[in-house]
């Protein structure tokens, strides 16, 4: 099935948004609602994808993204909204770039924090997702 038509809500009273992503989305839909738990940059063997690399590691996440959202039926361009986690903020642009490649539409809403730690020392990103799947 091609993704549900996702559209950006623009509104005059908002600043232009800093990075790759919508200040809104909407999507009408008869589909499914997928949620995407916090994906990390956990290889399929277990190991830590670029341990210190903040564009490998935002990679390795992004392909989780994309494998999750296709075993359930859908494409990243399902996807309306991210919650970013990352160990370092000055990595924004850099996370931003990687997720270019892999948003190419209609960017998701999407909210990125700071924080002190993750399960494993080694993580420097998690992003978990909420995609709208059309039967």
């Amino acid at each position: 099935d091609p993704p549900v038509p996702k559209n950006e809500v623009i509104s005059p009273a908002l600043a232009e948004p800093n990075g790759h992503f919508a200040q809104a989305t909407v999507i009408e839909t008869r589909g499914r609602l997928l949620f995407v738990s916090g994906m990390t940059a956990r290889a399929k063997d277990g190991t830590v994808t670029g341990v210190g690399d903040i564009t490998a590691q935002t990679h390795q996440v992004c392909q989780n993204l994309k494998a999750a959202v296709e075993a359930a039926g859908g494409t990243l361009d399902d996807i309306a909204r991210v919650d970013v986690y990352v160990r370092n903020m000055e990595d924004f642009d850099a996370i931003h770039a990687v997720r270019r490649q892999y948003f190419t539409g209609v960017a998701p809403a999407s909210t990125m924090v700071e924080v002190s730690k993750f399960v494993n020392k080694d993580y420097l990103i998690e992003i978990n997702a909420i995609a709208a799947i059309q039967d």
